[in-house]
């Protein structure tokens, strides 16, 4: 008897079993492997810096599809900058695909001290925002380094078509009511800045007076425009440090000394 059982039904129902090989859909946010990475870096950090007046951190941004260069920078931090844990200012991805955040934490887990990162436009889109989420945790969070705060916010308005607070004052208002009595210092970072053309500019300067009313506000960090450079936006006294795309090969470190001091380089990889 002829076999009438057509090879096309046969071929897919094959491939529905090979779960491993078979991706069901780029945006599908099934995230496999390690989740929460925000909570349990912060956990580390307020633990080693307890007590601390002085911190010492880098900064990386917008690696998104830069894998190899990633990778450079990471084995350069770890072999050379000596800082107490890594801020990545956003864009993770390029298109926000599940797999590009994976491959990305790939990455960035060979870090010897603990990374935080920030929400990007670019992870944003599809998907992303859900995948971050569940692999980073809730895009707005903060924590403290010794005596120093630091605020990290979601600030691409443009990806939410601006129907979402972005940025969110009702973070910030509660941040400020938990901040503890030894909080001398604060850093603001974030992926898209004030007047750039994922940020809220209805809202710019409304922003800029909510975060100078943090203790001692430092500076700001950002990332966005794939330049390393620093400017001051508001004239107003606060810098922006924008940290360059992972294209340029360089990363910024800043450490914040028991004196009130700054220090700040921008190292070449």
């Amino acid at each position: 008897m002829e076999n009438l059982f057509p090879i096309s039904v046969f071929s897919a129902a094959l491939l529905l079993t090979g779960c491993d090989v078979l991706e069901v859909h780029p945006y599908d946010a099934h995230v496999e492997g390690e989740r929460h990475i925000n909570a349990r870096a912060v956990e580390r950090i307020e633990a080693a810096c307890a007590g601390r007046d002085s911190v010492r951190f880098a900064v990386v941004s917008d690696t998104q599809r830069w894998y190899d260069e990633t990778a450079a920078a990471v084995a350069h931090i770890n072999a050379h900058a000596d800082v107490d844990f890594v801020i990545h200012c956003g864009d993770l991805t390029d298109f926000g695909l599940t797999r590009e955040f994976e491959w990305m934490r790939r990455e960035l887990e060979r870090l010897e001290p603990p990374y935080v990162c920030l929400i990007g436009n670019h992870d944003c889109l599809g998907t992303g925002g859900d995948v971050f989420r569940t692999m980073f945790g809730d895009p707005n969070f903060s924590f403290d380094a010794g005596d120093t705060h630091f605020v990290c916010l979601n600030t691409n308005a443009f990806e939410y078509d601006y129907s979402v607070a972005v940025p969110d004052f009702g973070f910030l208002r509660d941040d400020l009511e938990a901040l503890g009595p030894d909080t001398r210092r604060t850093v603001v970072a974030m992926h898209a800045m004030p007047f750039s053309d994922q940020f809220n500019n209805n809202v710019a300067e409304v922003f800029q007076e909510k975060i100078r009313t943090y203790p001692g506000l430092q500076f700001c960090l950002c990332g966005h425009q794939h330049t390393t450079t620093q400017f001051e936006p508001f004239d107003d006294g606060v810098v922006y440090y924008e940290c360059g795309s992972a294209a340029k090969r360089q990363y910024l470190v800043f450490t914040l000394t028991a004196d009130g001091g700054l220090k700040y380089e921008v190292v070449d990889y």
